[in-house]
């Protein structure tokens, strides 16, 4: 009787350890496929703000809230150099000719607490990109 007692414990303990390792490895594939379309998301935004940019002159700020129903993107810009027509953040103190023309975009991407369980993916990327 204690012999099968003390097997059912071993079983027992066996079969949670089992649980809480499947358990972890879903979590830490699903924290990284949310990863992975994060930092795509982030070069895609930094692609469409460019094209904002050269559509309509100058943008200060953009946000995308809820692409896809899941990623929340803010990407806030600073140019360089002399003020483009229209732009109110801009950066005037660089005397380099190299650097003139170009945006320093700050872009972050977040995925919120609901969908991904215990804690948000956030993803941050700063830039420079030539205009």
């Amino acid at each position: 009787m204690i012999m099968a007692v003390g097997v059912i414990i071993v079983v027992a303990t066996i079969m949670l350890l089992s649980l809480n390792t499947t358990a972890i490895t879903s979590k830490r594939t699903i924290d990284q496929y949310f990863y992975e379309q994060v930092e795509l998301h982030t070069k895609s935004a930094i692609e469409y703000a460019l094209y904002e940019i050269a559509r309509d002159g100058c943008e200060d700020n953009l946000s995308i809230n809820n692409l896809d129903g899941l990623y929340d993107i803010n990407i806030s810009m600073r140019y360089i150099g002399t003020s483009p027509s229209g732009c109110t953040d801009y950066i005037d103190n660089l005397s380099t000719e190299e650097q003139n023309g170009s945006v320093l975009m700050d872009v972050t991407v977040t995925v919120p607490t609901g969908v991904t369980g215990a804690e948000p993916i956030r993803f941050f990327r700063r830039t420079i990109q030539k205009l």
